[in-house]
């Protein structure tokens, strides 16, 4: 699974890397944040030509929820079973897809001795560029009634790196490939992009477990152990 994340880089960054459009506002909230957690707003695109920024909760809430149960909002979304199950299937078909922007991620390895702590680690590009997770969105009803706008990020199976710290990993996007997830291409062809991203492009190094509180928001969340 993804249930942690960062976004460090500036919104220039970000804009510049993908061509996107932030309005003021969007620009003024923008602030680094090295432990996104999932109950949070997060930005996303939704429009692959006008790109515009906006925030989602992160946290699925799908049509049948009606009351905005934290048990029930769905953080992650199986790519091997996106087409099967009723709801992810119609957001696809009704192109309710969207790019989650990031910068790292979040993975713990098992310990190797019972009752030890997993090891957090930090995923990130080689290049250190800003990327995108696949996502699905759709509008859900908080607690109190209110619409608001609810993503997951889309999961597959991993690739070299992160198979050996854990059997899942988001599906990344570079800004080459980023906008072909939004396309007005058929929902049961786009399922191919749906793969692990090169692992030759990737790092990954242990952290603090810091990371381990979601209170947690520091530059030392992402540092190397020891270091």
């Amino acid at each position: 699974m993804c249930g942690r994340f960062t976004i460090v880089a500036g919104a220039a960054a970000y804009q510049l890397e993908f061509n996107l459009q932030m309005d003021e506002s969007i620009e003024h909230d923008w602030n680094a944040r090295y432990n996104i957690a999932p109950g949070q707003f997060i930005p996303v695109v939704r429009d692959p030509w006008e790109r515009k920024v906006e925030f989602m909760w992160w946290g699925l809430l799908p049509a049948w929820a009606k009351d905005g149960k934290a048990h029930i909002r769905l953080i992650n979304v199986r790519a091997e079973t996106i087409m099967e199950k009723v709801t992810f299937r119609t957001l696809m078909q009704q192109g309710q897809r969207c790019l989650i922007f990031a910068d790292g991620f979040y993975e713990w390895k098992p310990a190797e001795k019972k009752g030890a702590l997993k090891t957090p680690y930090y995923f990130r590009l080689r290049s250190g560029k800003p990327f995108a997770f696949a996502g699905l969105w759709t509008t859900g009803l908080t607690s109190d009634q209110k619409p608001v706008p609810t993503c997951a990020i889309i999961t597959c199976a991993p690739n070299a790196l992160m198979h050996a710290i854990h059997s899942r990993m988001p599906v990344i996007f570079n800004s080459a490939h980023a906008w072909e997830w939004l396309s007005q291409t058929p929902a049961a062809q786009l399922v191919s992009l749906l793969q692990p991203f090169p692992e030759s492009e990737m790092m990954a190094y242990p952290v603090s477990l810091l990371v381990n509180n979601p209170a947690a928001d520091a530059p030392e969340c992402i540092l190397p152990v020891g270091k």
